[in-house]
């Protein structure tokens, strides 16, 4: 590693590439963000890639909307959406412009400001949980809405950036079916992270809601 180099942000280049080179190479990546209490900064362990139009997975499977019109660009931009009536996700917008791709930061290690982070996740048991899955990693950064559309290609005072960090060696990182994903994409193996971290999070498979009788 050459001196400085983990401290050196990211650039739009790094996102304008397909997203299924993108997502593994976010592993190891810093994610920073910056509150009014002091700056939080995060090693991406887990990530799952999401390829647009041509992925039923995918928020933007079946076109654009206003809910998912960030997804088409630029590159380098934050694409923050509420689930379940309770919980945010953040995903880097990544790929050409018009295409809608994304990356969903799934989990992560609290590198820098932890304590930050433990009154938003008091139910987790350690710190190794502050941000282990993506709600919780949203939550522990304080994402929500509000930074839909914020471009973290870094600049002074951005609310997110992200740096070259340490990424792993190519034999630590694995592959798998996305978590909770179903239909057509559920096979898809464009879930990736550090092999044997504790911050990664569980694997689940889609499981179909059942509709009331």
């Amino acid at each position: 590693m050459i001196e400085g180099l983990e401290r050196t942000p990211l650039t739009r280049d790094f996102f304008d590439r397909p997203v299924l080179d993108v997502a593994p190479d976010l592993l190891g990546r810093t994610l920073v963000r910056t509150t009014p209490d002091g700056p939080i900064e995060l090693r991406l362990t887990e990530v799952e890639a999401y390829a647009g139009e041509i992925d039923p997975g995918s928020h933007a499977f079946r076109g654009r909307t206003p809910r998912n019109s960030v997804m088409y660009g630029p590159p380098g931009h934050a694409y923050v959406y509420f689930t379940y009536g309770m919980w945010h996700c953040l995903n880097l917008v990544c790929g050409p412009e018009g295409e809608a791709s994304g990356v969903l930061l799934r989990a992560g290690d609290i590198q820098v400001g932890a304590d930050l982070t433990r009154n938003r996740r008091i139910s987790a048991r350690n710190d190794k949980e502050l941000a282990k899955g993506p709600a919780r990693l949203a939550t522990a950064l304080d994402v929500d809405r509000a930074l839909n559309g914020t471009d973290a290609i870094a600049h002074p005072g951005a609310p997110l950036s992200v740096l070259h960090g340490t990424p792993p060696p190519r034999d630590q990182v694995r592959n798998g079916p996305r978590t909770g994903v179903g239909g057509d994409g559920a096979t898809h193996p464009w879930r990736f992270w550090i092999d044997g971290d504790p911050t990664v999070s569980p694997y689940r498979a889609h499981v179909p809601r059942r509709r009331a009788t």
